[in-house]
């Protein structure tokens, strides 16, 4: 268990972020051997409203959905559904005849990308915003895709998937590491394979037999009132509301929508993300259930990138010493990861600042929720992590 001291600087650094406005508020959990050791909140879920945080709380995710979507393609993986190595054109057809930008042209890939680089962001997808053909042709698409978003004739995530296929790659298959849409894609693959929306397959396979009961792709009525409130910076030291949908993803939550992002849309409580952790910190069982098989776990926790794909490789802005694979980070080198860390700690965080990491060594979880623009990992984050690493 944290000792007091440990919680009490906890508590101070969180309270000081929240009042020199670098967030709104948060909820803070550390889960030890499974057990949940401490919870903290702080703050508020919408200060205009005078709403504060609580333990019930819904936050989005944004990319940590990425890692729920890595445990759904092991589902189809460890049921014999598919092979990593298949090529994803034989799920998804827009993936036929793909080719690779290089020097401004567009040439033909020397080989298709396949589930395994889908997994590990070896594909050549990108997002949007670069200026090389791929990711010019991926803000077109995701500018297309915000505009039918919740019109008549919304694209539907397997559109996105196919529409993605018949664009450029930024690189050749296998060769580099990029952050991009993969996951998104592997969303439409689960969707063919299964014969269910993603939605549906995720809700079946993950989230009812873990009792994640607030999580998914939309928030009925009843439950909208406990979603957080997004923040960003004012450019004076302070914050204001930001309310725009960036990535086609359902923002608002607010109804159904056709497109359900693998690497961005969904939402969840704290709670939800423990037990999500939780059954892989305990090698795919949670309360009973078996969820993944021991030995899945460990593929899908274990680093994936040879030597030539990690360089480039950098998912926390300035910070070393982690490895890639399945839509997770994993420390592979804990003397260049800029702070304290474990060796094997693995998990990921997203755009408005949910986070979560799990180190089996030390059979520790750290859970953090935050909605503030651009986040990623804040420096509050870091700080948290070395409170309470250095209790271990």
């Amino acid at each position: 268990m944290l000792d007091s001291n440990t919680t009490r600087l906890i508590t101070k650094a969180l309270s000081a972020s929240i009042a020199n406005k670098e967030i709104a508020g948060a909820n803070f959990m550390v889960i030890e051997d499974g057990q949940e050791s401490w919870y903290h909140e702080d703050g508020y879920a919408d200060i205009e409203a005078g709403r504060k945080m609580s333990r019930d709380s819904i936050f989005r995710l944004y990319s940590m959905t990425k890692p729920v979507t890595a445990a759904a393609v092991m589902l189809l993986l460890e049921r014999g559904e598919i092979d990593l190595f298949d090529p994803v054109s034989q799920y998804i057809p827009g993936f036929k005849n793909q080719k690779v930008g290089k020097n401004g042209e567009l040439v033909p890939v020397t080989r298709e990308v396949d589930i395994n680089d889908l997994l590990n962001m070896t594909s050549g997808l990108v997002y949007g915003g670069a200026d090389d053909l791929a990711g010019q042709y991926t803000e077109a698409l995701y500018q297309e895709l915000n505009r039918r978003l919740l019109g008549t004739n919304p694209m539907s995530t397997l559109e996105f998937a196919n529409r993605l296929g018949e664009g450029p790659l930024a690189f050749e298959p296998g060769t580099s590491w990029q952050y991009g849409t993969s996951a998104d894609v592997l969303g439409a693959l689960v969707e063919v394979v299964s014969g269910m929306r993603y939605g549906e397959f995720l809700q079946q396979e993950i989230f009812g037999p873990l009792q994640m009961s607030d999580t998914g792709f939309w928030l009925p009525e009843d439950k909208r009132e406990r979603l957080a409130s997004v923040y960003q910076d004012d450019g004076e030291g302070g914050l204001i509301p930001f309310s725009e949908s960036p990535l086609g993803v359902n923002h608002h939550m607010d109804r159904e929508a056709a497109y359900e992002a693998g690497g961005a849309g969904l939402v969840s409580t704290i709670e939800d993300a423990a037990k999500f952790t939780t059954m892989l910190m305990n090698q795919g069982s949670l309360n009973g259930v078996q969820l993944l098989k021991p030995r899945t776990v460990q593929f899908m926790t274990s680093a994936s990138l040879t030597s030539p794909q990690q360089q480039g490789f950098n998912p926390w802005h300035s910070l070393q010493g982690y490895s890639y694979g399945n839509q997770m980070r994993i420390l592979t080198d804990p003397g260049q990861a800029g702070g304290l860390g474990s060796l094997g700690e693995y998990g990921w965080d997203g755009w408005l600042g949910a986070y979560f990491a799990n180190c089996p060594l030390e059979r520790l979880t750290i859970l953090f929720m935050i909605q503030r623009k651009d986040s990623g990992t804040l420096p509050i984050t870091r700080k948290l992590r070395n409170i309470v690493l250095s209790a271990f």
